[in-house]
């Protein structure tokens, strides 16, 4: 399982944002990489480096088919730390 190279950053710059974050990306089966904590709100969200966004692969067809099975709130689709904060209600 190999990591988006934004992962980790946008990791830390959730927690210094005052989320609760929870690296989820080792569950696999198309599990959503972060489950995020914010304000007594849950959050999933699916971290993409710019390029991986922009094609579909094995891993993004389990994604797809997870979120189908999923009973739970959305996953957001991120790419840098400004779409995360969105995803999450800590940016307008």
């Amino acid at each position: 399982m190999k990591l988006d190279a934004n992962h980790a950053a946008i990791v830390r710059d959730l927690r210094m944002a005052g989320c609760t974050v929870v690296d989820l990306s080792k569950v696999g089966g198309g599990c959503p990489d972060l489950l995020v904590g914010r304000g007594r709100s849950t959050y999933l969200l699916e971290v993409k480096s710019p390029e991986r966004a922009r094609y579909a692969r094995a891993s993004e067809r389990r994604q797809a088919e997870w979120r189908a099975a999923w009973r739970g709130g959305p996953v957001a689709v991120v790419t840098d730390l400004r779409q995360a904060l969105l995803a999450v209600g800590a940016a307008h």
